[in-house]
This record gives C-alpha cells, structure tokens and sequence, in this order.
C-alpha cells in the first residue's frame, strides 16, 4: 500500500540543506581524492576560480594556494569582495558580481553559486576580505555563521583569502593527491600567462601559454615543432607524437572542459578540414588525427555548459551577436593552420609524412581488424568473458560517472567479484591466465591476441576514449608475484597502445585487505602490517587471523564491502618525465643490467626488512 501522500510531506530546504542532501548537484561525484574529478577538487577549483576572475580582469597577478593535511587556504590580490556584501557573497544563494557584464567578463565562477557550495559541504570555511585598508572576517560551519567580525583597519594589500576544512561526513576518508593539485594549478597559468600562481611554496608561471602545456604533458619529443597559434578569444597548440590515440586539453574562459564539448569538436573538424585541403589529398580523418597532441582554450560570453561543474561545453554562440562556436573555430584555423603550414614547409613535410605512413599502417591492418571484429562476435563476447552491468559512462543517467568494469584472473575471483558487485554500474571481466607482453608490438596484436581484442571491444576504445564504456577501469589481481606480473602486462597493454585511458584517470588498481582480524564480537579488514598489528592490539588476546592469499579466497559476503562505498581505489598516474616508451623498456623490455640491478638492490632491502 503506498504511503500517505499529504501536506506534511511537502518540505522546503534551505539552500545549505538542499547542498548538503544533493552535493552532486553541485560539486559532481563524492569520491575521496584518488580520481582527480573527485569533489573535494572541485572545492578547491571553485574558489581559485574566483581568484581567476580577478585576474582576468586585471587585478592581482598572484595568487597563493595552501593545502596542509586537509586545509585549504587560498589568497588572492585582486579588489576584493566589498565588504558590506561579504556575507552575502559567501552565504546567500544567487548572489554575486558576475551577473554584472561590466564587473566580470567571460568569467570563468558560477554566478554566485560556487562558493557557497564550498561553504556548506565545509565543517571550517572561513572568508575574509582586504579592502582599501579595511577589512572584513567571517567564520562559518556548515555555512552557519560562527563569528562575524566588524569592519577594521588592516595594513594587508588588496585581495580575499579563503580557508576552509573539507567536511569529513561528506567527504568520508578523503586525502589530496599533490599530482593532481599541482597538474590544476599548472592549467591556470598556462591559461592565464603573466599570473603567478605559488603553490605549498613553490612558483608557477607560463610565459607562452598553451605551448608550455603541451611541453610539460608531451611524453618526448613532437614528430615536428609545436604548431602555436593565437588570436582574439582563442588560442591553439598542436603537434604530433608517436604514441596511438589522440590526446587533447581543452578549456572555456580557464576551465578545464574535461570532457569536451562543442569548441572541442570543431577544433577537431577544422585541423582534418585544413590540413585536406592545404595537401589538397582526401585523407581519412583518423588519419589525420592519429597520435595527435593538441590543446585548445576559447573565451566565450555567458558560456552554456552541460554540468554543473563545467567539464562540457555546450554553447553553440560566442556571444548575443558573434558567430557560432563552431564557425569561430574552423574560420580561425583554416586561416592561421593554413599560413603555419606554408610559412614552415619542414613542419609541413614532417607532418605529411606522418599521415601517410599512418594511412599505410592502417590499411595493413584492415583484413586483421575485420577477422578480430568477426571473432570477438563467434566467442559470445557478452557471455563468455563480460558480465556486464546495466549503466554505462555514455549513457545519460545521473551514475554514469560511477559505472566500472573490474579486470581479474581466474575463475574463483572473478566469480567472488560477479556475485558481490552492484550489477547497476559494475562490471566483471576474466581473463584467462596471464596476458601477453605487448611491449615492442604493433598494434596488430590487439586484433591477433584473442584477450586483448575482447578486452577492447568490451571496453569499446578501439576508435578512441569518445566511447569508453566505463568511468574507472580497475585491474583486480592477487597482491602476489603472479597478481604483480598481471598488472604490468595490462599496464603495458593499456601505455602502449591506449595511453589516454591512464593519462585521462581512468585506471586504477584495487586495494583488497591483505588480513582479517577478528573476536566473537568484531571484524577487522587490515590492508597493511600495521591495520593487523593495531586491530590484534585493540581486539583483545587471541583473535583469529587469516591473511588472504588471493581474491578467490575472500567470500562474496566479504567482498561486497571491498567494492561497494568504502572501495579503496590506487589511481595509475602518468607524472612529468613518465616517458612511455623509457618507463615500458626498462620494466618490460629485454633484462638489461640496469632492471637486474634495481631487482637485487630492492630485494636486499625486503631481506633486511624481514629480518
């Protein structure tokens, strides 16, 4: 019978409560800082983002950004938020300056919504502004005021400083991963040249821009010099590298469109457009585009994006009577690609090269891909490999973002996985045995090798990450040698030939516990020597312990706690000077001297660790 439906169950929320109840409203997923687009990230950018804006309009040329432990502090030195209005602008929804066209254009905060988020998913936030030698504080938790102080005089510069502490019953278990915070900060200054932006102390600063973003994310050399191209309200840089795939950085009025959008997709159509008609050749686009590096930043007036936090452009106009997003791009880069390539015929040449020894290899390949697609269709890929969950990263459902595919070996562990998972948005896929070592391959092998095609198909990559049927792909093995050499051989399958599923934080490894300690009356899951030694400490005399050897070993009652909402995720990241082809020869090339040196010397130091 349902239940009563009546007035009493109408209910208003305070705007607080409704960002409390429904933080991915706002902020996108939850997560605890292993992905980089988990919230606790998305607070820091909102209030940087502010400090962006006052820049961007010419005030304040550094910013500086605290993360100690769990605190944030961010400083600014722009005007600062007029203090009669300070409250208003940290704690009243829909309230701030840049509905005003003139105070912030092409801003990149979210009209007066951003930083009250942050304000009420925060058990400290604390916001004070420097203004013309006045100053304001106010101290709040939970966006509920705990101290307000009175206007008073400062000898402080210009500017606003936000501090604020994550709160913990939202954010369970959550840390800040510094890759990931400086790889932010690094985006606002190549997008911002001229800003200072310090870091836990350290300086960051661009002078030419996007080129200095493709330099620091390029593993190696370009196959021609980078191509930099600026005008009014955009800005270019492309290349291309020897990796598969294509990579591309994309940003609106500073923000990182992670997920692209409509400025993406014409940058994409006008290089192809372009570079056909300069070598007047209908080249495939795949072609053209294969291991392409490319990055691209547009400002666009009152920019439509298709999420709350910004990561896809949907704006079709630049402004109430510019042209479309699409026609400002390709009109730019048929122009200035089209005088780059005459002006610079080497770059041209090595470029034409490029394409057609990719057009060479492509067509090679095109007897083998059609017997791997007829193959994977023979071998019931759905039913014998994939157990397949039912949401999926491109669907349009609000989990999307949360859908997995899990990667294990082994009957028993994969069948553990498919009866604990949550059959909603996780999937299983098994492979059998050990995969093959693809270091040195072509990527014909992904077509030849049976596991390495169905992994591709289930994965749906084969044409690029535009289609990548899961959010997080994570690797699942056994924490023994065997369960090690597993992980390489599909790290070594994914850097070789998909490289943007790791570079994009796709990939993870799964953290299973290694004991179980446990009385009559409690368990404990230690995932480390030392969870062990303090859960027998607080467990009393005697508890029974059993340490785990493999997956297959733990129950499905057991493993539904290792992979639902406490799933301990170690992201695989691609840092600065992570070269893919010097990282892949030295772990998974021939045995040189140097690997059998680094084995033995690490091997030493576990003996001693033992003993």
């Amino acid at each position: 019978m349902a239940e009563n439906y009546s007035e009493d169950s109408i209910r208003t929320l305070d705007w607080q409560e409704h960002i409390r109840l429904r933080p991915g409203m706002y902020i996108g997923k939850l997560g605890d800082g292993s992905a980089p687009d988990d919230g606790i990230y998305i607070l820091v950018k909102e209030v940087v983002d502010n400090s962006i804006d006052e820049f961007a309009m010419g005030a304040g040329t550094e910013i500086v950004v605290t993360v100690e432990d769990r605190w944030v502090r961010v400083r600014d030195y722009g005007r600062g938020i007029p203090l009669g209005k300070l409250v208003d602008a940290s704690s009243k929804m829909n309230t701030g300056a840049k509905y005003d066209s003139e105070a912030f254009k092409k801003a990149v905060g979210l009209n007066g919504v951003g930083i009250k988020a942050v304000n009420a998913l925060s058990e400290v936030f604390e916001i004070q502004s420097f203004r013309d030698g006045k100053t304001k504080y106010v101290r709040y938790s939970r966006a509920k005021i705990l101290e307000e102080r009175e206007i008073e005089d400062t000898a402080e510069p210009n500017g606003t400083q936000v501090s604020f502490l994550a709160d913990k019953d939202i954010f369970a278990n959550y840390h800040f991963i510094a890759e990931y915070l400086e790889a932010m900060v690094k985006n606002y200054v190549f997008l911002n040249t001229g800003l200072t932006i310090v870091f836990n102390g350290q300086k960051y600063i661009s002078r030419r821009g996007l080129y200095d973003l493709l330099t620091e994310n390029m593993n190696g050399d370009g196959l021609y010099p980078i191509i930099h191209l600026k005008g009014d309200d955009i800005e270019i840089a492309m290349t291309h590298g020897r990796q598969y795939g294509e990579e591309y950085y994309s940003f609106v009025n500073g923000q990182h469109t992670t997920q692209g959008g409509t400025h993406l997709a014409a940058f994409r159509e006008a290089v192809g457009k372009t570079i056909r008609e300069f070598y007047k050749k209908d080249f495939d686009t795949s072609d053209i585009r294969t291991s392409i590096i490319g990055a691209i930043s547009i400002k666009v007036q009152e920019p439509v994006f298709e999420s709350q936090t910004k990561t896809k452009l949907g704006s079709k106009d630049m402004g109430p009577d510019g042209p479309t997003v699409r026609n400002f791009i390709m009109d730019f880069i048929s122009k200035e690609l089209d005088n780059y390539l005459h002006r610079n015929p080497d770059t041209a040449e090595l470029l034409l090269r490029k394409i057609v020894e990719t057009e060479r290899e492509r067509k090679a390949m095109a007897g083998v891909q059609k017997m791997a697609r007829e193959r994977a269709k023979q071998v019931s890929l759905h039913n014998r490999k994939l157990r397949d969950c039912r949401v999926h990263f491109n669907s349009n459902h609000e989990q999307k973002n949360e859908s997995s595919i899990f990667i294990t070996e082994g009957d028993s562990a994969s069948g553990s996985i498919t009866k604990s998972r949550n059959v909603n948005t996780q999937a299983v896929f098994s492979l059998r045995g050990k995969p093959l070592n693809s270091y040195g391959l072509t990527k014909k092998v992904v077509y030849e090798n049976e596991e390495f095609n169905l992994l591709q198909a289930a994965l749906n990559i084969e044409e690029g990450m535009d289609d990548l049927r899961y959010n997080n792909v994570i690797i699942a093995t056994d924490a023994d040698v065997d369960g090690m050499h597993i992980r390489l051989l599909l790290l070594t399958f994914f850097l070789q030939f998909f490289p943007d599923l790791v570079r994009s934080g796709h990939v993870y490894i799964l953290q299973t516990p290694l004991f179980r300690v446990r009385n009559k009356k409690e368990t404990r899951y230690c995932y480390t020597d030392e969870e062990r030694e303090s859960a027998i400490k607080d467990l009393g005399p005697h508890p029974e312990i059993t340490r785990f050897k493999g997956l297959g070993e733990i129950s499905p009652n057991e493993f539904v706690h290792f992979i639902g909402k406490d799933i301990r995720l170690e992201p695989v990241r691609l840092s600065k000077g992570d070269s893919i082809e010097t990282v892949l020869s030295y772990y998974m090339g021939k045995n040189t001297p140097e690997r059998q040196d680094f084995i033995i010397d690490n091997l030493y130091i576990e003996k001693d660790e033992i003993r």
